[in-house]
């Protein structure tokens, strides 16, 4: 029974960390919020402005997700103790797989919570807008821009975060040009703020009818959803350029007969949005302002300015920065991140949006500041 005796040690030794991590998430001070906002929301009227009862609805959610997950873990952590004193007792080891699968299980999660921990940026609790633009290379580069798009809309539904397409650009032949997305949820720009960079493709060509190898590249940003009420941007009008233009997108679901998408242009900086999922011109306006106003914040809070009118146009123009990860399918199959050094080999379950060890790996190198290559 000495194996049950060990596990009983670990899993004592495990308390200090779990109420460490208790404090550290702030779950007293989410409990009083969940009730004042469940008060909130008892309030007549509240359903009268549906977008902001909506926001305290998905608040209250992700607040009493957050209590209910390590109250989950902390019930895990009292049973795993219980069944190692129940083992000891009745000196049965056919609990030991049940133990060992339970205390793997267990760790796993404290790992996964602790990461929330991390996240303590100013914006890392907003909304992400993901933007992808295919490379040069054409076709290819335009298939694994979509191969791109597949694995974060895979892994935000992991998360079960949501997203909305905002802009979607088709390939000329397969694939996609560039696509905008916003993918909503707690933290999701903290969790994915890491991910913004030149993503790099080695495999063979199912477009070369020679079979040869190539490599593409496409890059991904990430920026913050700002508040509409943010007090950081102010836009002058007279700074911008709308054209209106016919929507058009991946099989037609996004095709609108009239000329209902809107693209804007900062004239001070040439930052260009677009919108056309919306059938309303003003949707997709209102959209394309959401858009412009989370990329001058980020530029505003990256370049350290005082303000948006110092952002200069030559910041912003199009270029594709420094490579962070490659994915490689052929000879071998591996992801590796240049960062961190952090790699998988299932090539697949990565493209299928797991893609929790880089994640974890950036951000746990920027709090330690431990990194694999120069950042």
């Amino acid at each position: 029974m000495l194996q049950f005796e060990e596990y009983k040690v670990k899993l004592h030794n495990l308390e200090p960390a779990i109420e460490e991590l208790r404090g550290n998430l702030g779950l007293e001070q989410a409990a009083r919020e969940v009730d004042e906002l469940e008060m909130k929301s008892a309030q007549p009227g509240f359903w009268d402005d549906p977008e902001a009862s909506q926001k305290v609805v998905s608040r209250m959610g992700s607040l009493k997700e957050k209590i209910e997950t390590f109250n989950r873990m902390y019930a895990q952590w009292e049973d795993l103790i219980t069944l190692c004193e129940l083992a000891i007792e009745s000196e049965d080891e056919s609990m030991l797989e049940e133990l060992e699968t339970g205390f793997a299980e267990l760790e796993e999660s404290i790992s996964r919570q602790k990461l929330q921990t991390l996240l303590t940026g100013e914006y890392d609790k907003n909304n992400a807008l993901v933007s992808f633009h295919a490379g040069a290379g054409g076709t290819e580069a335009q298939d694994w821009c979509s191969m791109l798009y597949r694995m974060y809309t895979r892994w935000a539904e992991r998360h079960g975060f949501t997203y909305k397409i905002m802009d979607y650009q088709d390939g000329e032949e397969a694939g996609l040009k560039s696509a905008d997305i916003l993918i909503e949820g707690e933290n999701a720009y903290g969790y994915l703020k890491g991910e913004s960079g030149v993503h790099r493709l080695v495999r063979i060509s199912p477009f070369d009818s020679s079979g040869r190898r190539h490599t593409s590249f496409s890059a991904v940003e990430v920026i913050p959803e700002i508040a509409d009420d943010s007090q950081d941007v102010e836009i002058n009008p007279a700074d911008i350029e709308m054209q209106v233009f016919r929507s058009s997108g991946a099989g037609g679901q996004h095709i609108n007969k009239t000329s209902s998408a809107v693209r804007l242009i900062h004239k001070p900086t040439g930052i260009v949005v677009a919108c056309q999922t919306e059938r309303s011109q003003f949707q997709n306006k209102d959209n394309c302002m959401k858009m412009l106003r989370s990329k001058l914040v980020e530029i505003k809070e990256r370049e350290h300015l005082d303000k948006i009118s110092d952002i200069k146009g030559d910041q912003k123009k199009i270029e594709w920065g420094s490579q962070i990860r490659s994915y490689v399918f052929m000879p071998y199959t591996l992801a590796k991140d240049t960062r961190t050094a952090f790699e998988s080999s299932n090539i697949n379950a990565v493209m299928d949006g797991d893609i929790d060890g880089f994640i974890n790996a950036y951000l746990t190198a920027a709090a330690t500041g431990n990194w694999a290559s120069k950042v």
